[in-house]
């Protein structure tokens, strides 16, 4: 079984009512996988904590549909209903031309039943109007029904939803209330990820029963138990088998960096990784034995006084980078290996160090978008003008120009823009990459790290001075 949670817009509820959903199904005893449409790194984070597994990204347009769908099924082999909630507005996508990277895209590709969430705050009978527009925009999706979201009263839920099925025919089933208690924590990249603010179990309590309480669930279970099943996919991203561990792979994980997508983790570990959290705020060393890093996105301009204090880490990460361990850094991590991060107070906190430049946030956000990425130099990940698929989304900035012959990619998107860095061992960009996109990204790196820990040895300590 299967439904998507779509909406009409950004900021309609999406993530408060999916959430709700899978807490509300949880408490009948299913088995939820949760997923989450794009690229989005935060709300999956909400969906998590709800469902008790991770929840997963689901990007049509860095993922082929074979790889999407391996990904998909994967993931549910063991589940009684996936949830996937939606990115944006149910048809956007990349761009405004086509339906690619959109969650209608998306739901076609798995044959599974929409529910629209319409935010009626302000309005009623005008709800119908949104709903048969989103229902006519595309005959070849399968719009199955309405959430009503912020109503205020139950006259108001009566009036919109009487519109809404006079005028298209599709159930209303449910209608979430305007409970102001029940709205998740925002910031300038949407919501603040639970790694970070760690949101009380009585909420996430709250939020089941109101979702309970609010939707037919009965009609929601009806609806998704009617998709087809699908064709089993050809492995192409993992291995026949899992490998055996042989390597360990250092992954920041902390409220700085949490921004990771599930399958890139996992993928890691099918071909012979042990990821080892670290936390680069409170370690003091790096996890033993490991043979690389990965540093992800998140929020490190929030906690740059934090890292910048961590000494010892930070000493450690230049060291490891200086006997040529491979590091791959994405976002936060790049802005981590740089020689200074300015926040938005202007405040600027001493990191690493390793990349000849600085990072600044902005008043603005300086880019938001899917990257097609082509290599300039081999890297660990990639060869020579070798391309792949990702995203970019963040506040800030570089200062001081990384020269062009350590530049990691050229963006094609945008003319040829030089991004990120290359040295021999470090590869640093703002693009967040998604190993599914390329089959080799994942075995690569786990070779890479495996490679360097067989030439220094198990025993090899490394760590820097704690004065630097």
């Amino acid at each position: 079984m299967r439904v998507v949670i779509a909406g009409v817009a950004s900021g309609v509820g999406k993530t408060t009512i999916a959430t709700g959903v899978i807490g509300a199904l949880r408490r009948r005893g299913l088995r939820v996988q949760p997923f989450k449409a794009g690229p989005d790194y935060i709300d999956p984070s909400y969906h998590s904590r709800m469902a008790g597994v991770p929840s997963r990204n689901l990007d049509t347009w860095m993922l082929e549909p074979p790889a999407l769908r391996e990904l998909y099924q994967r993931a549910t082999a063991n589940a009684d209903i996936a949830v996937i909630e939606g990115v944006m507005g149910l048809y956007d996508g990349r761009s405004g031309l086509d339906e690619a990277g959109s969650t209608a895209q998306l739901a076609k590709l798995l044959d599974a039943p929409v529910l629209l969430v319409i935010d009626v705050a302000g309005m009623a009978r005008s709800a119908a109007a949104i709903a048969l527009g989103y229902r006519g925009f595309d005959p070849a999706l399968r719009l199955a029904g309405v959430i009503l979201n912020n109503v205020g009263s139950d006259t108001h839920r009566d009036w919109a939803a009487e519109a809404i099925t006079a005028a298209t025919g599709l159930p209303v089933v449910g209608a979430m209330p305007r409970r102001p208690d029940l709205e998740l924590p925002e910031r300038h990249l949407g919501l603040i990820p639970t790694a970070e603010e760690p949101v009380r179990a009585e909420f996430f309590d709250q939020l089941a029963a109101q979702a309970a309480a609010a939707i037919d669930l009965d009609v929601l279970l009806d609806l998704a138990r009617q998709s087809a099943p699908l064709a089993a996919p050809r492995p192409a991203l993992f291995p026949a088998a899992a490998l055996a561990p042989r390597v360990r792979i250092g992954v920041a994980m902390d409220e700085a960096f949490s921004f990771y997508y599930q399958d890139n983790l996992d993928l890691l570990a099918a071909w012979g990784a042990e990821p080892a959290p670290f936390s680069p705020l409170r370690d003091r060393q790096l996890p033993a034995g490991v043979g690389g890093l990965y540093i992800g996105g998140g929020f490190p301009e929030v906690y740059a006084a934090g890292l910048a204090g961590n000494r010892a880490m930070r000493a450690a990460v230049a060291a490891a980078a200086k006997a040529g361990m491979p590091i791959l850094a994405e976002c936060g991590g790049l802005m981590y290996l740089t020689e200074s991060i300015a926040g938005g107070d202007g405040a600027r906190h001493a990191m690493v160090g390793l990349l000849p430049c600085r990072s600044a946030m902005q008043r603005r956000r300086v880019i938001l978008g899917y990257a097609t990425v082509r290599a300039r130099r081999r890297n660990f990940l990639l060869a020579e003008g070798e391309t792949a698929r990702g995203h970019e989304f963040h506040w800030s900035e570089l200062e001081g120009a990384i020269a062009p012959a350590h530049a990691a990619y050229d963006v094609l998107e945008h003319d040829g823009r030089r991004e990120g860095f290359a040295g021999d061992n470090v590869l640093a960009s703002y693009v967040h990459l998604h190993f599914g996109a390329h089959p080799a990204l994942a075995p690569r790196f786990v070779a890479a790290c495996a490679e360097w820990r067989r030439n220094h040895g198990v025993t090899q300590r490394l760590s820097g001075d704690p004065g630097m």
